[in-house]
């Protein structure tokens, strides 16, 4: 019996050995045994109510902050982004679905004249991960708008907690391993829509200004440890430009490891690793990996070269400069 004969129908798609380094920003990784794209929460419910216990699931959303590995991965991986994107405001709440990027939500909010989700145009990835690891920016952080998010358990039932009862603090959250979410509210204020909009450039405009752009990246590597800053250890090593294989830390901005065009992610991994190790070994801190590592070692690497307009880390296509090229900056 295959996989597929195990798996319960859906109203959504399937795919079956599906190539990851389609899925990933940083364009590297195995194929997935099947990927599942809900069509919406009740048929994700309905699809974990089926699914039997035994097969793997992995739940991803833009693949921005995730390093999947040569050798793929087993199971059933559950892409939120392709159909759940939906985004709605009543008064001074939003609620936006787990597959709807960051990004999108922020110039939702400011289209609506909303203020308070700005920071949300400088983080990469989609709602569903910023709820996982508490993402944030320039002082604001996912605990502090989200009202209540929603989601679905490993047996399908419906869950929903606030911040505090999920134990968000910085880059992390508590919420059970086996919640998949689904939706989540997030509070705003009334502001003046040219204001948000001005704020929401100089997010952009800044980001651009200290982080590699129009080049394959997972965003920032390494949680910034307590009291200091990611960048600042990694540079003080020396790793500033290190490279291993076809993967390189950063020269503009050295918290960010870049596939330069034919990369595997186990040159990803291993010079992340060589990273923490120099850290450590000059007496700093243990940098924690911030970027999710999933899959199995091993396998054919699969290599997807960097091409004019890759995605940056703000999720937009990015033709300002060739793949690559990018500035000291002392970030």
């Amino acid at each position: 019996m295959t996989l597929r004969d195990r798996l319960p129908d859906i109203r959504g798609t399937y795919a079956e050995a599906a190539p990851m380094a389609r899925h990933t920003w940083f364009g590297v990784g195995g194929p997935a045994d099947m990927i599942f794209c809900p069509r919406d929460a009740d048929d994700l419910a309905g699809f974990l109510a089926s699914c039997p216990a035994d097969i793997p699931l992995l739940p991803v959303g833009a693949g921005s902050n995730l390093l999947v590995r040569d050798g793929g991965v087993a199971g059933v991986v559950i892409r939120m982004n392709q159909f759940m994107t939906a985004i709605h405001h009543d008064g001074n709440e939003i609620t936006a679905e787990a597959g709807a990027t960051d990004a999108d939500v922020a110039r939702h909010a400011a289209r609506a004249g909303l203020a308070g989700l700005e920071f949300l145009i400088g983080i990469p990835g989609t709602i569903g991960g910023g709820l996982r690891m508490n993402a944030g920016a320039y002082g604001t952080e996912f605990r502090d708008i989200t009202i209540r998010a929603h989601g679905v358990d490993r047996k399908g039932q419906t869950v929903s907690a606030t911040p505090d009862e999920m134990g968000m603090a910085y880059r992390h959250s508590d919420a059970p391993a086996d919640w998949i979410f689904t939706h989540a509210t997030f509070r705003a204020v009334a502001g003046d829509k040219a204001a948000i909009k001005t704020r929401m450039k100089e997010i952009v405009a800044s980001r651009g200004d200290a982080q590699p752009r129009g080049v394959r990246t997972g965003g920032s590597t390494f949680a910034n440890p307590p009291g200091g800053k990611a960048w600042q250890e990694i540079d003080a090593a020396g790793c500033r430009g290190l490279m291993v294989g076809g993967a390189q830390v950063s020269e503009k901005h050295c918290n960010f490891l870049i596939n330069t065009g034919g990369a595997s992610a186990h040159d990803i991994e291993t010079l992340g690793e060589t990273v923490r190790a120099r850290v450590a070994a000059r007496g700093g801190p243990a940098l924690r990996w911030e970027i999710r590592r999933v899959g199995q070692e091993g396998g054919t690497p699969a290599r997807t070269k960097n091409i004019s307009g890759a995605k940056n880390i703000s999720g937009a296509a990015d033709t300002s400069r060739s793949p690559g090229t990018t500035g000291r900056t002392g970030a």
